[in-house]
């Protein structure tokens, strides 16, 4: 059957969006259905965003903010809410979508009793990237292999037969209405193009068809091929965001590709993709997996049965195959020169999703790149600091128009153009100002595993400019604090009185705990550089009087300035707890009050329903992976496979979601394996039923690569 902790198959073609199976190069996707007479592909390329760059800034906000502030302040929070409405949303208010390239129909032809057919796989080889769909009728087996390289820029489908002659199909690219024309570029090729709206950029999907054997051609707005032994369709797609003369460079590297052979492209792929699925490896030792040949979608649904009678240990292959489903979408989704993974990764089939699958940085597109370090995948992180230069310009705009500051501030969106006003006109969301400087704590993450100075001298300057931005932003509140003003805890909601409720307030404690990242990593980035200058001694003035972490009444981490209680006591976000993860300021061992304080939290929240959103339990088990409480982080790593993991292993928030699938990667690595500036810890949160098992290829912060085992629960040699 293969190997099944890199493997995931079906006895049955995908019936909707949901089951189909991805694959990527990082810019260009696509879902595959593995349907018998008529295959769908559900086609994606990362810069296929509705309309273009505008700008946003609502110039009344800078006249307003002091009248802003003083509200806030005196705790006129109903006032300073209608203001911020009025006066801080972004205009318009809203930013454009992420949407399809469009789809792929092979219809093939003759009449096929689907109740016939026999040998039925549909797979997704996670060691290969590769997804195969096979079946045999009436004394035929055909196969169909689909993956997208990187090295070769292009989607690839060969479809085969085990006899000549077999192969005869109608192939055709829509797109519904959403579209211009399609040409024959060729008598094998074919062009879809289009605009993606009034002002927005150009774009095309080239699909191109090789055969042996038989003939092809083209008619009515399709790829005809009959009678061939074997035909191999190459596809790419993108837009003006890259393509300068787009039809063109697209079919020459549709024509580049197809003078390969398929088995030199497949070669070419399977290489490229290793040198970074490989350099990891995971397993967990069990006696006798009788789950472990079946169907993916079966197994899922016996895993949710082993969850509810708390027998999940006799499937503990199911986490290394979880976890090699999460690297396997790091490496598919995000790689040197695309755009960084948003709310979907690469993978979308609508033109309205939910939350426009954009950039949302207020901790879903960062929950994104948590594995990509301690996964060995560090240059998957990359698309993420582009963006952040696309930003650069725009934030630096937002930051004057809106607020009077120097530097760059970014709110809790971005997209393609990398804009960075406000989103939406939502009160516990949408003005909150700390969405560059939480990306800017990447730079150092990335700079802590790689040791890579010139990257860090590269972009120390973001690092710069973001905290420069709070040096003038902050302001002194009645205990003598420098706080931010306005201020939200993403995106939660507090009781003032029994008639009112409000969001917006001053200094909350996300935001001090995410400044005193940026602030001590801007100070240590510049002794490394050697950059010290009287800007890092401002920072190092204000670092010392941001507010602490406080613990509140109920011996929980205090969210607000004020002990406020909560609307929604199970809100899906654990702001406060930053601090504890992604961050290390609350530690177990170096600060065993507020780590105590923060598993009252996790009590807290989670004895309210919290945990009922895909990437609010991913965020659940890495923190309990920190408190070193593996019994906890395995009980919800279970929660997550079980109530919020799709037929294809997506992660359902719902509806699908991509980050709760990175964020659970990346919690079982910290379950094995954590590290800072002074030292590494093994097996800090290891559940008892990870008996015994080994990981070879986990980074650590110094740079270092660490492999182990261990056995009855402890390191062996």
């Amino acid at each position: 059957m293969g190997n099944n902790k890199a493997r995931i198959y079906y006895d049955k073609p995908a019936s909707e969006w949901v089951e189909a199976l991805p694959i990527g190069n990082g810019r260009l996707g696509a879902m595959v259905f593995g349907r018998i007479s008529e295959e769908l592909i559900q086609m994606n390329e990362d810069s296929i965003w509705l309309g273009g760059y505008e700008d946003r800034n609502n110039k009344k906000a800078l006249e307003n903010l002091p009248k802003l502030r003083k509200l806030l302040m005196n705790g006129e929070i109903k006032k300073a809410e209608e203001l911020l409405k009025e006066a801080f949303s972004g205009t318009p208010c809203g930013m454009k979508p992420y949407q399809p390239l469009g789809n792929l129909l092979v219809d093939f032809l003759g009449e096929i009793d689907e109740s016939k057919i026999t040998d039925y796989c549909r797979e997704l080889d996670l060691e290969n990237a590769v997804a195969t769909t096979s079946f045999s009728f009436e004394g035929v087996t055909y196969k169909r292999k689909v993956f997208s390289s990187f090295t070769d820029k292009c989607m690839f489908v060969r479809i085969s037969a085990s006899e000549g002659k077999n192969i005869s199909f109608d192939a055709s690219v829509t797109r519904g209405k959403e579209y211009s024309g399609i040409k024959q570029i060729s008598d094998d090729t074919l062009y879809l193009y289009g605009k993606l709206g009034e002002d927005g950029m150009d774009f095309g999907v080239c699909v191109k068809a090789v055969t042996k054997g038989g003939t092809v051609s083209t008619a009515n707005e399709k790829l005809e091929v009959r009678g061939a032994d074997e035909v191999l369709l190459v596809i790419d797609g993108g837009s003006t965001f890259r393509y300068e003369c787009l039809e063109k460079e697209l079919y020459s590297e549709v024509c580049a590709s197809a003078e390969k052979s398929f088995d030199i492209l497949l070669e070419r792929h399977i290489k490229d993709y290793q040198s970074l699925f490989n350099r990891v490896s995971f397993e967990l030792e069990c006696e006798k997996n009788p789950y472990e040949d079946l169907p993916t979608d079966k197994r899922l649904a016996a895993f949710k049965e082993l969850d509810e009678k708390g027998e999940t240990e006799t499937d503990l292959g199911f986490y290394v195959l979880y976890f090699n489903f999460g690297r396997y979408l790091m490496i598919s989704g995000s790689r040197p020169g695309s755009l960084p993974l948003n709310l979907q990764g690469i993978w979308n089939d609508s033109f309205t999703p939910a939350w426009d699958s954009k950039f949302t940085i207020n901790i879903n597109a960062e929950m994104n790149y948590w594995p990509a370090e301690v996964c060995n995948l560090s240059e998957c992180h990359l698309p993420l600091f582009d963006l952040m230069k696309r930003m650069e310009e725009h934030g630096k705009e937002t930051a004057k128009v809106m607020y009077g500051c120097r530097g760059i501030v970014a709110h809790h969106n971005t997209n393609i153009w990398g804009d960075t006003a406000p989103q939406d006109q939502w009160i516990p969301g949408t003005y909150w100002v700390m969405g560059f400087a939480w990306l800017c704590t990447h730079i150092w993450t990335h700079y802590q595993y790689t040791n890579d100075t010139e990257f860090l001298r590269d972009n120390y300057h973001l690092m710069v400019e973001a905290s420069e931005f709070f040096l003038d932003f902050l302001i002194e509140d009645k205990e003598g604090f420098l706080v931010t003003c306005p201020s939200v805890s993403p995106e939660n909601t507090f009781i003032i009185d029994k008639k009112n409720k409000g969001c917006n307030t001053y200094g909350v404690t996300m935001d001090n705990m995410i400044l005193r990242d940026l602030f001590t990593q801007c100070i240590k980035a510049s002794d490394i550089l050697g950059q010290h200058d009287e800007v890092i001694d401002r920072i190092q003035n204000t670092l010392g009087r941001l507010h602490p972490t406080s613990i509140g009444k109920y011996g929980q981490i205090m969210e607000w300035p004020k002990d406020y209680e909560e609307e929604d006591p199970g809100h899906r976000h654990i702001s406060q707890l930053y601090g504890l993860f992604p961050s290390n300021q609350i530690s177990v061992k170096k600060t065993p009050d507020l780590a105590a304080a923060a598993a009252k939290t996790l009590e807290r929240r989670l004895g309210n329903g919290g945990g009922h959103t895909g990437w609010s339990r991913a965020w659940i088990i890495n923190n309990y992976a920190k408190l070193h409480d593996g019994e906890n982080a395995l009980e919800h790593l279970n929660k997550i496979i079980s109530k919020s993991t799709l037929p294809n292993l997506f992660d359902n928030h719902p509806p699908f979601q991509i980050d709760g699938n990175f964020g659970a990667t990346a919690a079982i690595a910290n379950m094995l394996v954590q590290s800072d500036e002074d030292g590494t810890e093994f097996l800090p949160a290891l559940p008892k039923q990870w008996k015994s098992g080994r990981i070879r290829g986990l980074k650590v912060i110094g740079g270092k690569t660490v492999d182990f085992a261990w056995k009855d629960g402890k390191i062996c040699d």
